[in-house]
């Protein structure tokens, strides 16, 4: 598995195929099941922040293979205003539109890295990027059938 997978984001709806995307993709790739929940739930935080604060942009997601470990990345993109305050915008409990403001930390959390990028009135990008635990690059499939 070497090609991207690109979700359109424009609405609420999109939300749904770009989860299940992320989790089919991260179970083909030899994530456990629990893991494979937490990228989806990644996904769909900043897939909303795409929706509410910049109305539409894309996922993309693609296989991670670092030396032996493997793993998934998953890009956030949008071209929206940006934010002005990103370690605010990583607090716990800051909200610029009513939300409860868990989206980023939470997305943050969930994954092993996680990078924003967002000049001012330029659009955002958060990528970000889950390793799968005692990995081997060589034999993702396999360990996806297993689980």
């Amino acid at each position: 598995m070497d090609a991207e997978t690109r979700i359109p984001i424009c609405s609420d709806r999109d939300l749904v195929p770009a989860r299940a995307k992320g989790r089919a993709l991260a179970l083909e790739l030899g994530f456990s099941r629990t893991d494979a929940t937490l990228i989806a739930t990644a996904i769909s935080e900043v897939a909303r922040n795409i929706v509410v604060h910049a109305g539409r942009g894309e996922v993309v997601m693609s296989p991670a293979i670092d030396g032996r470990r493997c793993g998934l990345t998953v890009i956030a993109i949008d071209e929206g205003p940006g934010i002005r305050d990103i370690e605010a915008a990583l607090t716990d409990g800051w909200a610029t539109r009513g939300g409860l403001g868990l989206g980023l930390p939470g997305a943050r959390r969930l994954m092993d890295e996680f990078v924003i990028e967002s000049p001012r009135r330029q659009g955002t990008t958060v990528t970000m990027r889950k390793w799968r635990d005692g990995s081997d690059a060589r034999a993702p499939a396999a360990e996806a059938r297993r689980a």
